[in-house]
């Protein structure tokens, strides 16, 4: 009664089609659903909601003529049937029958309409001859069923796990796996790749592997074994895999992940690259050096566009020691730092990083030119986080106080006014958790209270207000400064200095960012204001301090060009300002 093609769309709608959890639970009524079983299957296991069963049936009439089929002997394609048992949107009757037949079982299922495609609720359309409203026949053979995860909403790709993984880190891009891997149609059985010998090499959105099969071992732990199912929207080309069956109707692979080898990008723009080379011990990133640390690292440093000059390397330089270094001290380049940060102990890792990260910012290596990218082979042999004050009785915490302060000194003097910034804040934070217990004490800890209120301290103000300065934070910096003339009026005139040198720099910002933002208000609707980068000059030089303005004494030397934001930041901020200012005179931004 029905065709091929008949039979081929309403197995596609049962495919597709999700189950509903808020439907109210159909109830069977009496005869509705009986079962003749023609052969029976291999043991007395059953499939469970949530179970995919694999199965082939023919409908019939009472009358025994054939509606439909998936066997090509009654017209069919002979596609067997694949659906999620409690997720799949499933004909009632069907889904009670299946759960009561084992693997290899063939039974009758005779189904009232309501419990078919009679169903006022079931949403797949069928042909107008279609007999929907008679009781039906359906032969069902079971052919297999098993438990399986679901990869995407559409069921059209399915995870079976045969051996679970270790630990919770997975594979994304541009993350790089070693796997061994088997791929076959289903259908014929033929296996069309394999690779289960030697390791099979990939990397994470490079189109080396099909779509499905990438989302697939991205639910993947290290160790895990499982057998992966497409359906034909995931079945996409593979430039690694030359002989894959775009036509099939589904196709199944076998995987073991070897190896996850993680590939960050750190800053999300290409310039800072860390590719670990070798797994180290334990879970990441919880027993990575996050926090500050002590670290011992071996590292070579590489010229990649010098032909992979060498040019430090610890075991050979350094008498075969290890570098040992605090973590947040600004003791290494800053990209090197970050990247270790994000390592496992015995790791081995390469750091792939542009000069900015690397030696514009501190002290060059001989060998390394101006600009020069370099790369950085890095093993983390140990790591010790810093001691918190917990334990610690107060003169400890006192010393501790000095060597973080030191530190701090040290880092603002370099202008490295990020990590000077976190040392005095630290301060500041693990101070809130410090009793002194008796009068002593208490003098003391009044003494060492950094920024709050002791006219002893406004060095350290000073220190911020010129770091937030250069940053471009006005508003933080003149914070700093008022606060030092309210605390110690001696210190009116030095902050005064200081503040007026601010504000010559915030006017210097705002012109810069009006020159670049000139004749966007004057656009009509839809209309683009664009600045030619030949319209923003370069930063004159800086005015010079007259003697009775210069910094209190004992102040560090701040070089001018270190207070320098860089363009982006200069950019930013100055436009950040000149919208707050524009805003103030009642303008409206959209």
């Amino acid at each position: 009664m029905a065709s091929e093609e008949v039979a081929a769309d309403l197995a596609d709608g049962l495919s597709s089609e999700r189950g509903s959890a808020t439907k109210k639970e159909k109830t069977i009524p009496p005869a509705g659903l009986m079962k003749a079983i023609i052969r029976a299957g291999e043991n007395m296991e059953t499939p469970q909601k949530g179970n995919q069963v694999v199965f082939h049936y023919t409908t019939r009439t009472t009358d025994g003529v054939v509606v439909e089929s998936t066997k090509s002997n009654l017209g069919g394609r002979d596609v067997p049937l694949k659906l999620i048992l409690g997720k799949s949107k499933m004909l009632k009757g069907w889904e009670e029958g299946l759960m009561s037949m084992c693997k290899g079982e063939v039974s009758m299922l005779k189904i009232i309409p309501e419990l078919h495609y009679g169903d006022p609720e079931w949403p797949v359309p069928v042909p107008d001859d279609f007999p929907k409203d008679q009781i039906l026949v359906f032969e069902i053979e079971l052919l297999d069923f098993r438990s399986v995860k679901v990869v995407t909403d559409d069921f059209g790709i399915l995870k079976e796990v045969i051996i679970h993984g270790q630990g919770w880190e997975t594979p994304r891009e541009p993350y790089e796996v070693k796997v061994r891997i088997t791929g076959k149609v289903p259908r014929e059985g033929k296996i069309f790749f394999q690779k289960d010998q030697e390791p099979f090499h990939f990397t994470f959105g490079k189109n080396e592997v099909p779509n499905g099969l990438e989302k697939a071992i991205a639910t993947m732990t290290r160790g895990e074994i499982a057998k992966i199912f497409l359906s034909p929207p995931y079945i996409t080309g593979a430039s690694a895999i030359p002989d894959l069956p775009l036509e099939a109707d589904d196709l199944e692979f076998k995987v073991e992940l070897l190896q996850v080898i993680q590939v960050r990008d750190m800053v999300g723009d290409g310039r800072l690259i860390k590719r670990r080379l070798r797994d180290g011990k334990g879970e990441f990133p919880v027993d990575c050096p996050l926090q500050d640390s002590v670290l011992r690292i071996h590292y070579k440093g590489i010229l990649p566009d010098d032909g992979g000059k060498v040019f430090c390397d610890t075991r050979v330089d350094n008498d075969g020691e290890p570098l040992e270094f605090g973590s947040g001290e600004g003791r290494v380049p800053e990209g090197l730092e970050m990247c270790v940060k994000l390592m496992l102990p015995g790791e081995l890792a390469l750091v792939s990083s542009v000069s900015g990260f690397a030696y514009d910012k501190f002290p060059r290596p001989d060998g390394v030119p101006d600009g020069a990218n370099v790369q950085w082979e890095v093993e983390l042999l140990s790591f010790e986080a810093v001691k918190d004050w917990t334990g610690m009785n107060f003169k400890q915490i006192m010393d501790d106080v000095e060597k973080i302060k030191g530190t701090g000194n040290r880092l603002f003097k370099e202008s490295k006014f990020d990590l000077a910034k976190a040392k005095y804040e630290k301060v500041l934070r693990e101070f809130n958790h410090v009793n002194p217990q008796d009068d002593e004490e208490g003098a003391i800890f009044a003494q060492t209270r950094v920024l709050e209120g002791n006219p002893h301290h406004v060095k350290a103000l000073y220190r911020r207000g010129v770091a937030y300065t250069a940053r471009g934070d006005f508003e933080e910096a003149h914070s700093d400064f008022e606060t030092m003339k309210r605390i110690d009026k001696s210190s009116e005139q030095d902050a005064n200095a200081a503040i007026i040198k601010l504000q010559k720099k915030k006017q210097d910002a705002e012109a810069k960012a009006r020159k670049q933002f000139k004749g966007l208000f004057d656009k009509k609707p839809g209309e683009i204001s664009s600045v030619s980068s030949t319209d923003v000059k370069p930063d004159g030089p800086e005015e010079t301090v007259h003697p009775e303005t210069k910094p209190p004494e004992d102040l560090p030397e701040v070089e001018e060009q270190t207070l320098h934001p860089g363009k982006f930041w200069r950019l930013f901020n100055s436009g950040t300002s000149f919208f707050k200012n524009i805003a103030r005179k009642g303008c409206a931004i959209l």
